[in-house]
């Protein structure tokens, strides 16, 4: 089967679950024993901290492993409340977030908070000028994803994290989908807090982090803890960081190169669906702020769910959005940000290239896409 959605999870690298068999092997040690078996598996992570901390341009005392993105997601929202900069219970955050974000929002809702979700534009962004119209007095936080993980549109992270400083609010990123596709130095020191994950670099699943700056006085969601700076409890999982560490340095080293295959992908596949581009409506911004190798559309007349199947009995993997989001059953969140009705919502699907796509396959894909559109024969016509 050719695989089309690898913005919901990668393969293991081959180098990286070398590293993690050396680990799990070899520095299998607690890293709070204080034997020389624990001491050996504690440089091994405080390498791979200081590690990625130099990869992302941030302080290593800031940064903690966790389970994933999810995890990471939680933790800094309790953190940052913890810890606000004013009182308040207001929180600014957009609608089209993953959806471990919504799940603590709507906890928090019942806490006394209250939630001001905000909708995409025509090109897939946050609009700056309403963030900054939504903002109260009693605002502390803000929650803006980097890159949509469903259509790939890249966040003005820079103009959010101004707007936020300007007026005293911290700022939550959920980093996951740029994690090793964009260069994060100059953005990662702007938000008070970000998460990532190893899985979708090609790492392991069940390991990611969150960074939370440093200077931030927060208050642990579990208190006790004796890993992490007692941040978080439960043993870490070393050789899993380990080999998302590797992940990390690999995928970053090819930044540029993933970058030029990515745009040359995209343009071929969007190409090839030329004979059907009536019914196609791609959703994405401009060049500088589009991840390429995430493709959100729909096709007028065609349910999402059933175009998926289509192509996974011409064995080919793609989706309908967000894995978290799928099991649920309901239509991805970005369809609601970018106000789409319901019958619309339910034609969204994702096409997502990684490091084993090629030009052939995913002009293949596009074609099975055309025969099965033709066949079906739609009616509408997107405008």
């Amino acid at each position: 089967m050719k695989y089309f959605d690898f913005a919901a999870t990668t393969p293991l690298d081959q180098d990286a679950a070398e590293v993690y068999v050396k680990a799990a092997t070899e520095y299998f040690g607690n890293t709070q024993s204080l034997h020389d078996c624990g001491s050996q598996a504690n440089i091994l992570l405080e390498n791979c901290r200081e590690e990625l901390a130099q990869l992302m341009g941030i302080h290593k005392k800031g940064l903690y492993f966790t389970s994933g993105g999810s995890e990471g997601n939680f933790l800094a929202i309790e953190a940052l409340l913890s810890s606000p900069l004013k009182d308040g219970k207001h929180i600014i955050a957009g609608i089209a977030e993953h959806s471990s974000i919504h799940g603590v929002l709507n906890r928090l809702k019942k806490q006394g908070y209250d939630v001001t979700l905000l909708p995409f534009n025509e090109d897939g962004l946050i609009d700056p000028e309403l963030l900054l119209q939504s903002i109260r007095p009693e605002t502390i936080l803000i929650i803006v994803q980097h890159v949509n993980s469903e259509i790939g549109t890249i966040q003005p992270i820079e103009e959010i994290a101004k707007i936020a400083k300007d007026n005293h609010i911290h700022f939550h990123s959920d980093f996951v989908q740029s994690f090793g596709k964009i260069n994060l130095k100059a953005i990662a020191p702007l938000v008070s807090s970000f998460s990532f994950s190893g899985h979708k670099i090609y790492g392991p699943k069940g390991v990611g982090g969150v960074y939370i700056k440093p200077e931030i006085p927060l208050i642990p969601f579990f208190p006790g803890g004796s890993h992490e700076s007692g941040f978080r409890p439960g043993t870490l999982n070393v050789p899993a960081i380990a080999a998302m560490t590797a992940a990390a340095q690999k995928i970053i080293g090819r930044l540029e190169e993933d970058r030029t295959k990515f745009q040359l992908l995209r343009k071929a596949f969007i190409e090839t669906l030329e004979p059907i581009k009536q019914w196609v409506k791609i959703y994405q911004a401009d060049h500088e702020r589009q991840l390429d190798n995430i493709i959100g559309m729909r096709i007028a007349g065609i349910e999402g769910q059933w175009m998926m199947l289509e192509c996974n009995r011409f064995d080919f993997a793609i989706s309908t959005g967000s894995a978290c989001q799928i099991g649920m059953q309901t239509p991805a969140k970005v369809t609601e940000a970018l106000g789409l009705d319901k019958e619309a919502a339910k034609e969204f699907i994702r096409i997502s290239f990684g490091h084993s796509s090629t030009t052939e396959d995913i002009i293949k894909l596009g074609e099975t896409i055309v025969q099965i559109v033709e066949a079906f024969k739609p009616a509408p016509v997107i405008d």
